[in-house]
């Protein structure tokens, strides 16, 4: 077994947990216990992190302490806006200046223990990105506010106008069906940074970093583009036909784990179907159905034996659109949602914890002498 070579550690487990089941052959994911669909649709965002991190659902008493206790932790202080200011300023994309402004969380907070750095980790994500976009449209900051939750409280900071109960709660579906998958790459960064006993800051910094890499978070925005090319033109089957015979990868349909559709897909459908029945802009929703239908007929007759089926950057790009976060922030608001998950690994890993420590097979030459550097 020591010689076994497993590229990217395809099929090791290297840990237990209670955060996430997934059985990609069937389509199934748990949180915490609870199947997808009925968490996602029900639970506030806090509530949802206080189960991943306490392996149960809150009290109302708890969780009005919960939401007290992030909400007082959204605040970034002066020398971070400076930070997001400059990143702002001078373009860097938005996922950059995440990865400065999470690293630069504890300023200003006086955390004393890791449970208490991972409320200000998951509080000041939203906070960071909403302070960054603002700066880049030309805008000041909004100020959080304490008397919001998680999600209507990013939504509010990203434009200044409080949100529709509808656009909230299509926030919150998406940030409880994506807050925890597994050991993807990601999180998986954020308990190997924990076990060697470092802080949950920094793991959230390089799970931040992980999270930039177009294989891994970035995929909704592409997905949107080409909802609004279909819908422009009006011609789903003509698009798909094109895309194969072009050789190009279908935005929005595969996954890395599922065989069939991904259940995130499901519950983000139903999430952005209730959305736009409430918005009025059933047209375009209508059109995003379509597609789908047509897209997987079309990819089975291409490909007969492979499963693509839809994943979950399909219907987060056009949950996401709905709702007004800005396509350059998709994979920014990821992370919003995935932190409460990696945070909740990080004390997972911690609570019984062994350095991870994969080995590595050396295929370079043995046996060189040395050559004084004139002789060469």
């Amino acid at each position: 077994m020591g010689d076994e070579l497993n590229r990217g550690l395809e099929g090791i487990s290297v840990a237990e947990t209670k955060l996430s089941y997934i059985d990609g052959e069937e389509g199934e994911l748990v949180i915490g216990g609870f199947p997808l669909a009925e968490l996602a649709g029900n639970a506030s965002y806090e509530e949802s992190v206080f189960l991943l991190l306490n392996d149960r659902l809150p009290t109302e008493s708890e969780l009005d302490e919960f939401r007290s206790d992030l909400a007082a932790r959204r605040e970034v202080t002066d020398e971070v806006r400076a930070v997001l200011r400059r990143a702002a300023d001078e373009e860097k994309p938005p996922m950059d200046a995440l990865r400065m402004g999470v690293a630069t969380a504890t300023l200003g907070a006086d955390e004393h223990s890791n449970r208490e750095a991972v409320k200000r980790v998951v509080a000041v994500h939203p906070a960071i990105v909403a302070t960054y976009w603002r700066y880049r449209q030309g805008d000041e900051p909004v100020a959080p506010r304490e008397d919001l939750g998680h999600a209507a409280n990013y939504l509010y900071m990203l434009n200044g106008e409080v949100p529709t109960d509808a656009a909230v709660r299509g926030l919150e579906t998406y940030l409880n069906t994506v807050i925890d998958h597994g050991l993807n790459a990601s999180t998986f960064t954020a308990r190997v940074v924990v076990s060697t006993e470092s802080d949950v800051v920094s793991a959230a910094t390089a799970a931040v970093g992980t999270l930039k890499g177009p294989l891994h978070g970035g995929a909704p925005g592409p997905v949107l583009d080409m909802l609004r090319e279909v819908a422009d033109s009006g011609a789903p089957r003509e698009y798909v036909q094109e895309k194969l015979d072009a050789g190009e990868r279908l935005m929005g349909f595969g996954h890395r784990v599922y065989r069939v559709r991904d259940p995130r897909a499901a519950v983000l459908s139903t999430a952005a179907e209730s959305f736009y029945g409430e918005s009025g802009d059933a047209d375009f929703f209508d059109t995003v159905q379509e597609f789908e239908d047509v897209a997987v007929e079309m990819l089975a007759d291409h490909k007969p034996g492979r499963r693509l089926e839809t994943n979950v950057e399909f219907y987060t790009a056009a949950l996401l659109h709905g709702v007004g976060i800005p396509k350059d922030l998709f994979t920014t608001t990821f992370a919003v949602a995935r932190v409460g998950g990696w945070m909740a690994h990080c004390l997972e890993q911690l609570a019984d914890n062994r350095i991870i420590r994969p080995r590595s097979q050396y295929v370079g030459e043995k046996g060189r002498t040395w050559t004084p550097v004139g002789e060469r």
